[in-house]
This record gives structure tokens, C-alpha cells and sequence, in this order.
């Protein structure tokens, strides 16, 4: 199988279809975690209405679509904070494709997106029950830094550089 990594429009079919089952999945992760319960299905609907990704619209960002076995499974975005710090974002991967090197391609595509895009540093927030982009983003060279943002469902942050010094 055969892993394909492009640039897709915020507002695609295929982009909004990523979209939910990213929220979807670490909303009910969220839940789940503190309550036992999964999202409730109109808090769902209005969380995923709420962000439209616009921010990932060139020419300040850019959504990356990972394609696997020609299904579209994954998303990556990049959004420039400032002329030279780019965050981030949306980085999912369908449960069926995890641990198939999809990941770290997604990512490495978001970082070669920001520099294009003129960044020298890429920074990021997680939560603690997401363990495993935790790790992901450990292996691939981020740093846990101080909080760069204070997002309601941050709980990690992290920086790399991408200059040629990094």
C-alpha cells in the first residue's frame, strides 16, 4: 500500500469528512475520560459546526489529506501565528491505518508546509489523554515547552525548530 500526502481545501467533501471523525473521536476521547460517557450528540454536532478550519486556508495555512490505498484517512493543518511560528493542528489518522508510518508522514509534510510558508519554528498543544500523539510528536523531535496559547483543552505544549540550525 502506497501513502499520498497533498494539499486539500478546508471546505472539501473529503476535508469535512476528516473533520468529523477527528472531532468526533477526541471529543468522545474527552469524555470518556471524565465522565464514561461519549459526547452527547448535539454538543457533537454544534463542536464540529463551530470551527469551520478557515484558518488552514492559504495563503496563512494549509490542510494536508494523507490518502492510503486511495482512501483519504488522515489530515495534518498548518496555520502561521506570526511571520516565523507556525502551529500544528488537526493532526488524525483513521483507526485502521495507525501504526503504518502515515504519522510521521502527515507530519513531516506539515513541517516542509510551514517553512514553505516562511516558519522557522513549529509549535503545537495536545491533551494528556492523547498519549499517543504525545509520543509521536517525542519521537519526531518536539520539545514540551511552556504554554504557548491557553486553549480550554490544552494541557501539553510543543516546539521544534525547522530552520537549518534546528
Amino acid at each position: 500500500m502506497v501513502w499520498i500526502v497533498g494539499v486539500e481545501a478546508f471546505d472539501s467533501a473529503v476535508a469535512r469528512g476528516l473533520w468529523r471523525a477527528y472531532y468526533t473521536e477526541v471529543s468522545d476521547r474527552w469524555y470518556l475520560a471524565r465522565g464514561g460517557v461519549g459526547t452527547e450528540p448535539g454538543e457533537l454536532e454544534r463542536g464540529i459546526a463551530a470551527t469551520s478550519g478557515s484558518e488552514l486556508a492559504p495563503p496563512g495555512g494549509r490542510l494536508l489529506v494523507a490518502w492510503y490505498d486511495g482512501k483519504a484517512v488522515g489530515t495534518a493543518g498548518v496555520r502561521l501565528l506570526d511571520t516565523t511560528t507556525a502551529e500544528l493542528t488537526r493532526v488524525f489518522l483513521q483507526k485502521w491505518v495507525r501504526g503504518k508510518g502515515g504519522a510521521a508522514l502527515l507530519v513531516a509534510a506539515a513541517e516542509e508546509a510551514a517553512r514553505e510558508l516562511g516558519a522557522t519554528r513549529m509549535v503545537l498543544d495536545t491533551r494528556s489523554d492523547l498519549v499517543e500523539a504525545r509520543g509521536l510528536y517525542k519521537r519526531l523531535g518536539y520539545l514540551e515547552t511552556q504554554p504557548h496559547n491557553d486553549s480550554r483543552y490544552a494541557e501539553h505544549w510543543f516546539s521544534k525548530r525547522l530552520d537549518a540550525g534546528a
